[in-house]
C-alpha cells in the first residue's frame, strides 16, 4: 500500500516551481501597492504606472533575480531527480493534486509544472473481461477518477452489475473546458479504436464542471467529424451548471469591486487567483467564443448557443437542499454550489435553454452538490435510464 506521506521527486520539484512563482506574484503585489501610495492618488483615482523607481526600483529589480536564479536551480534538481523514480501515488496526494489542479491548473500546464495532471482514462477492475457497453464517468472541478467511490459507494458498480464497462476519465479541471473538451473528443476517439472489442454502446456519466467538458468533447468531436459519436447513445449530467454558478459570479464581483480602488487593486490581482476552470464557470462555458478576447472580469454573460448533442439522449439530475420544489434552502441554495435551473438547463432566452425531455429530469431533493456522487436515488435512476 502506497504511503500518504510519499512525494515524488517531480513533486517536490513542482511545489519547489510553485514557491517560485508565487514570489515573482507577490513582488509584483508589493511593488504595485508601493509604487501607489508614492504616487498618493485620490481613494478611487487611475494610477497608470505603479513600478518603482531609483534604490526602492533596485530592491524589487533585485528580489526578481534571486528568485530567478532559484527558480533555475530547481529545474536541475528536476533533471537530476529524474533519473531517481517516483513513489507510488496515495489517494490523498491523488486529491490534494486534483485541488491544485483545480485552482491553478491552467499555470500549472502553461508553466511545463510536473503537478499539472494529464489527461488519462483508467478502468476499476482490469480483471473482468471487457464488454462493448462502455460508461465513461467525467469527475468536476478539482476531483479526480478516484473520487467517484464516495463513502464506500460507486455508481459504476451499480451499472458494471448492469453489463457495462465503467471507465474513469482523469483531467486538468483548471484548464478552459473547451481546451479539455477537443482532448476529450481526441481520447474517446482513440478509446473507440482501440477497445479489445467492438464497442456497440457509448455513454457518459458526468458530474458538475465535466458535464461542461462532456458538452464541449460532443461539440468538437461533430465539428472535426470523428467517429465516436456514432457510439455515444445516452449523457447524464449530474448537477452541471449548464448556465453558471452563482458562487463564481459573487466572486468575479467582489475582484470588480476591490480593483475599484488603486490601494486595494493589487490585492485583487491576488483574490483573482482562479483558474481558466473556475471563471468558465461563471456562465458555463463550453467552446472557445465563449471565452476568448474576454476580459478575465467580464461581467456580462458571453457564451454562444451550443445546444445538446443531436440524435444523443440528454438527462439531467439536480440536486437541492429544500424538502420540496420552491421553498426556502431550494430557492436561495440549489444544491450549495449549482441552482436547480442551471442544473435542468433551464433559461429565460430560449436560445440558452437546454430541451431535456420532462421525464428526462430528476430532482434530487435534501441533497447536496457532493451527495449526487453516492446518493442511493441517483444510483436507481442511472440504472434505470440507462438499463
Amino acid at each position: 500500500m502506497a504511503d500518504d506521506r510519499a512525494l515524488r521527486p517531480s513533486d517536490v520539484v513542482g511545489v519547489s516551481r510553485l514557491a517560485v512563482d508565487a514570489m515573482f506574484g507577490l513582488t509584483d503585489v508589493v511593488e504595485a501597492m508601493h509604487g501607489t501610495i508614492m504616487r498618493r492618488p485620490l481613494p478611487f483615482g487611475a494610477v497608470r504606472d505603479t513600478r518603482t523607481r531609483g534604490i526602492t526600483g533596485l530592491v524589487y529589480r533585485s528580489i526578481r533575480a534571486v528568485t530567478g536564479l532559484v527558480g533555475g536551480g530547481f529545474d536541475t534538481a528536476r533533471s537530476l531527480l529524474a533519473t531517481g523514480g517516483e513513489a507510488t501515488s496515495s489517494p490523498r496526494r491523488d486529491a490534494m493534486l486534483a485541488i491544485v489542479n483545480g485552482v491553478i491548473g491552467d499555470h500549472l500546464a502553461a508553466t511545463d509544472n510536473p503537478l499539472a495532471i494529464r489527461m488519462q482514462l483508467h478502468r476499476a477492475d482490469d480483471t473482468v473481461p471487457p464488454t462493448g457497453r462502455l460508461v465513461v464517468f467525467v469527475h468536476g472541478l478539482c476531483m479526480n477518477h478516484l473520487q467517484w467511490r464516495r463513502d464506500g459507494h460507486d455508481h459504476g458498480d451499480a451499472l458494471a452489475a448492469a453489463g457495462w464497462t465503467p471507465l474513469y476519465l482523469h483531467y486538468n479541471t483548471g484548464r478552459h473546458v473547451s481546451i479539455n473538451g477537443r482532448e476529450l473528443a481526441a481520447r474517446l476517439e482513440a478509446l473507440v479504436a482501440e477497445w479489445p472489442v467492438p464497442v456497440t454502446e457509448l455513454v457518459l456519466v458526468a458530474h458538475s464542471l465535466g458535464g461542461l467538458v462532456s458538452r464541449s468533447a460532443c461539440h468538437y468531436a461533430r465539428f472535426l467529424d470523428l467517429r465516436w459519436p456514432a457510439r455515444l447513445a445516452r449523457i447524464v449530467f449530474l448537477g452541471t451548471p449548464h448556465h453558471g454558478a452563482p458562487l463564481e459570479r459573487s466572486g468575479n464581483l467582489l475582484q470588480v469591486l476591490l480593483e475599484l480602488s488603486p490601494y486595494a487593486a493589487p490585492i485583487g490581482r491576488m483574490g483573482g487567483l482562479r483558474s481558466a476552470g473556475i471563471t468558465d464557470l461563471r456562465f458555463g462555458n463550453v467552446v472557445d467564443e465563449d471565452w476568448a478576447g474576454q476580459h478575465p472580469r467580464h461581467r456580462a454573460d458571453p457564451r454562444m448557443p451550443v445546444p445538446l448533442p443531436e440524435g444523443v439522449a440528454c438527462f439531467a439530475i439536480a440536486g437541492t437542499r429544500g424538502r420540496r420544489t420552491g421553498d426556502l434552502p431550494d430557492r436561495l441554495l440549489g444544491d450549495g454550489l449549482v441552482p436547480v435551473a442551471s442544473a435542468l438547463g433551464h433559461h429565460p432566452d430560449p436560445r440558452f435553454a437546454l430541451a431535456f425531455p420532462a421525464e428526462h429530469q430528476r430532482v434530487i431533493y435534501e441533497r447536496g452538490h457532493m451527495d449526487l456522487l453516492d446518493a442511493p436515488e441517483v444510483s436507481d435512476q442511472l440504472v434505470a435510464w440507462l438499463g
